[in-house]
């Protein structure tokens, strides 16, 4: 299965492969192609390359000639010259460029640099295509490992670094690099293939460990005993093998170090604030796609979680400029924080083991408990720190009270005890500038390791349910229809394998509510479009068209908001009247009556800023366009009479209401109005005041909260698997344990009921099995059965 496949939604697949910035009804262009169909169409219309297969790789007896000039004259000339267009390769992965040219003829020691960035475009292009990549180098496993090896020099080496080619001598320019990235991103989610889970799996294994810090290890060793025992071994064994064994396992062991290291000075060269390099951007937003793939799996998260913690990967990002540009840093802050979620994932890294939330918490005070002791001891300036309880220290505004003031010798001191950084060598006063730690990145450090990690349950229960106009034109996270696949999506993947259930059900619920975001986001589009919002010369709102599935509000007021339960920090229950002026047909009037309780509706608030007569630019944001400044959901309670109540549905007849005004009680989401009334202490508007547009759906489409609300009420079970089902269904050990057959303690009786009539029809039922009754007596021998089986065996 390809990481597409499993990183997406159904409802986002490549329709396209149109540029990102283009929209429904753009002219498109003439080079750009939408499918494999229109691929053949485009090698039919004389282009050079159709001339190229045809003359190299159309026929197999063609493949014997081969020309290395070729593949540098398509890299070079149609490749890299149309900035690697979706539609190039595309055809040539019509044409089967690389079943037929590319690696029948890969030699590693001529590969250039053309060669093998061809070979990862190629792969690439068939994970995008959902076409399986491995199959066609599993006839030769070395020449793939060596090519592995190609890829991983080309990564860990500088822009400036000059790659000997056959040819000539050039650079990966990191516009490149990140296709590179995408392959090793592509390799990663493909661990089911021996062939790739060979070259994968020794960079992310135990002697991996070699770059941390040595206090570090020391520290993560003594924890586990076994992996003691394991780097014994692996010390014993380094210093029996020879030079040239022991520099490729160090290049191995060090390649995911270096790496990272590559990227920290990728994004220390992208500037606050001015220009900067667009495929720099790129590079760091695929890079953190990459590290979310490696701490997603356990295979890989195992030993490396460690060391991205020791790197101070989190921190570093957040630190950095482009994470504090607007609005650059957007999608890179967005997969930060799937980073963010998965390093401190709530899992024991080394047994694979769910931790619950008393068990994190129990980690927490262990952690606090420790530093306190040491700066009782160890730092008199932070005495009061020590005597301090454990939820009176733990949060952020409380640490950065206590450690702003201190000095950067005594933060350096404190960390290092942590063995966040390694201890000064040498006294503070002959250190040069560089070799000194800032204070902001100590504190950042020592903030972001000692403070209380919110529960997930708590984040999944606080958080809304209905899509807001911040996540509906989001398209980093809801890609439009014409999404090419060029760039990366903020979007949770469905890999063959989960860490644990409640990740499975995390990456579900996610991946749906943006299914049914992008849907919403159709409908509103539709009905807005509509109704023409528009701004009247005085300078008002006004709607010049209507539409059948939304209205304008002509009053809305909440009226209820509930005192929260206990232990919960949000409203019980928040109901709010909404009042329509229904001059609409007879016929629409009837399908808004018909409301029942519990559908799903929206609220909009528009103002519009173009007039009448201006268009809409199909290029551009819509909901900027049209002048949608809120939207939030809401779940009808009832119609209500004319004496205000509630009109129960029930056998009898609704009551005939007179005139054209109707209003409905809905219910609110509490979460999200939590979050809006918090925003207005923040100094923010009332949005609430400004909603001035209803909008419904239709009812075979709007079920989408009911699933959401199953999802997360699952998340709050102890347990929703059973056992025996458990690993397999999290896509660890053997399917093959799952049979009845393999299942301890199994039930050798079970009660049938009513299924047979009569002690015949249950003889008659199993034709190849001996029957025996407890009774002789066939009076007695009377419905229910109760069947006892004295042998399972294992069907053939």
């Amino acid at each position: 299965m390809s990481w597409q496949t499993k990183g997406t939604l159904s409802r986002f697949r490549p329709r396209t492969h149109i540029k990102k910035r283009q929209r429904r009804g753009s002219k498109l262009d003439d080079d750009e192609t939408h499918g494999p169909s229109e691929a053949a169409t485009y090698l039919t219309q004389g282009d050079p390359l159709l001339l190229l297969a045809d003359r190299h790789w159309a026929l197999p007896s063609q493949q014997q000639n081969f020309d290395v000039e070729v593949v540098e004259n398509v890299y070079k000339h149609h490749l890299r010259a149309s900035k690697f267009s979706p539609a190039k390769t595309q055809a040539l992965e019509f044409s089967q460029y690389l079943e037929h040219y590319l690696w029948p003829n890969f030699s590693p020691g001529q590969a250039s640099l053309a060669y093998v960035m061809s070979l990862a475009i190629m792969v690439n292009e068939k994970f995008r295509e959902r076409i399986p990549a491995w199959q066609v180098f599993k006839d030769r496993p070395t020449d793939f490992a060596a090519y592995f090896d190609l890829v991983m020099d080309a990564m860990i080496s500088d822009e400036d670094d000059q790659v000997s080619t056959i040819s000539q001598v050039t650079h990966y320019s990191l516009h490149e690099k990140s296709f590179l990235l995408l392959f090793l991103i592509n390799c990663f989610n493909s661990l089911e293939e021996d062939l790739v889970r060979e070259q994968v799996q020794r960079l992310c294994s135990l002697p991996m460990w070699t770059c941390l810090l040595p206090s570090r290890r020391e520290q993560e060793l003594k924890t586990n005993v076994k992996l003691k025992k394991y780097w014994t071994v692996i010390e014993k064994r380094d210093s029996k093998v020879n030079v040239e064994i022991k520099k490729r396992s160090q290049k191995e062991r060090q390649f995911l170090f270096n790496l990272i290291s590559k990227f920290f000075n990728i994004l220390e060269g992208i500037p606050l604030k001015g220009k900067c390099n667009k495929h720099a951007i790129q590079f760091c937003e695929r890079f953190l796609e990459f590290i979310t793939d490696l701490e997603a799996q356990l295979p890989t998260r195992r030993f490396f979680n460690v060391l991205l913690d020791d790197s101070h990967f989190v921190v570093k990002c957040k630190m950095s400029g482009l994470a504090q540009r607007v609005p650059e840093g957007h999608l890179f802050n967005q997969l930060l924080e799937r980073v963010t979620f998965y390093a401190g994932f709530e899992i024991s890294d080394h047994s694979g083991v769910a931790l619950t939330e008393s068990q994190m918490l129990e980690e927490h005070y262990h952690k606090i408990t420790a530093l306190q002791k040491a700066c009782f001891s160890l730092f008199p300036e932070l005495r009061q720190f020590a005597m301090s309880h454990v939820a009176g220290i733990d949060r952020q505004q409380s640490l950065l009270k206590y450690l702003k003031p201190l000095s950067n010798e005594t933060l350096h001191e404190l960390a290092a005890y942590l063995n966040l950084v390694p201890k000064r060598q040498q006294p503070m006063e002959t250190e040069s500038d560089e070799d000194q730690i800032d204070n902001s990145l100590l504190v950042e450090l020592l903030v972001y390791h000692c403070q209380r990690r919110s529960s997930q349950l708590e984040k999944i229960n606080d958080m809304p349910l209905y899509p807001t106009d911040e996540v509906i034109w989001d398209e980093n996270v809801v890609p439009t229809e014409y999404y090419s696949w060029e760039g990366c999506l903020a979007l949770p993947k469905l890999n063959l394998q989960f860490l644990t259930l409640h990740d499975y059900l995390l990456r579900n619920l996610k991946l749906f509510q943006l299914e049914s975001t992008y849907e919403i986001r159709l409908d509103i589009e539709d009905a807005v479009m509509r109704l023409k919002p528009w701004v009247t010369p005085e300078g008002n709102s006004d709607f010049a068209g209507w539409a059948r599935m939304a209205q304008p509000i002509t009053n809305f007021a909440v009226v209820e908001v509930a005192k929260p339960y206990l232990g919960e920090n949000r409203p019980s229950r928040v109901r709010a009247d909404v009042t329509l002026s229904l001059e609409v047909p007879d016929y629409v009037k009837q399908e808004w009556e018909a409301l029942r309780k519990h559908d799903v509706c929206l609220l909009m608030a528009i103002q519009p800023k173009m007039s009448l007569d201006e268009k809409y630019n199909t290029s551009q944001n819509f909901a900027s366009q049209v002048g949608i400044t809120c939207v939030r959901g809401c779940e009808v309670e009832g119609l209500l009479d004319e004496d205000g109540k509630v009109i129960e549905e029930g056998p009898e007849p609704k009551p005939r209401l007179q005139g054209n005004q109707r209003t409905w009680r809905v219910w609110l989401d509490t979460n999200q109005y939590q979050k809006d009334m918090q925003a207005i202490v923040q100094g923010n508007e009332d949005i609430y005041e400004s909603l001035n547009v209803f909008m419904r759906r239709k009812p075979k489409e709007n079920n989408f909260k009911a699933v959401l609300e199953t999802i997360r009420s699952l998340m709050n079970t102890d347990c929703v698997v059973p056992d025996w089902l458990h690993d397999i269904f999290l896509g660890y050990g053997n399917p093959a344990a799952a049979h009845y057959s393999q299942i301890a303690d199994q039930e050798c009786s079970m009660d049938w009921v009513d299924t047979f009539v009569s002690y015949q029809h249950l003889v008659d039922s199993f034709p190849n099995h001996t029957v025996t009754c407890a009774v002789d007596d066939p009076n007695e021998q009377i419905a229910p059965f109760r069947c006892y089986f004295r042998k399972m065996v294992v069907a053939a």
